[in-house]
């Protein structure tokens, strides 16, 4: 599997929770990352807002960040799933 998301994060947006930032759910058996309600809301009242008016830089930056974040999460979902739900050669 190749890719061109990246395998390191460079930074977290500047408003991302410690804690409480990332739900687990299971799909299938399978754990999967989500954003928190919290961190979800962010992104839409950010995303309401450049659709109404501009986001300033630092906003542009954190919705930025908050799109590499989500990029990150689905590789990372991607590649459990698929070892989790790929069957072993020889079984």
């Amino acid at each position: 599997m190749t890719t061109n998301l990246p395998l390191k994060l460079h930074s977290l947006p500047n408003s991302l929770p410690i804690e409480g930032a990332v739900r687990i759910e299971l799909v299938e058996g399978v754990p999967i990352l989500r954003a928190s309600s919290i961190v979800q809301n962010r992104i839409e009242t950010l995303l309401a807002k450049q659709k109404d008016s501009s986001l300033t830089s630092e906003e542009e930056k954190e919705l930025d960040n908050y799109e590499e974040l989500d990029d990150y999460f689905s590789l990372v979902n991607r590649t459990v799933r698929n070892i989790l739900l790929t069957p072993k050669q020889g079984e």
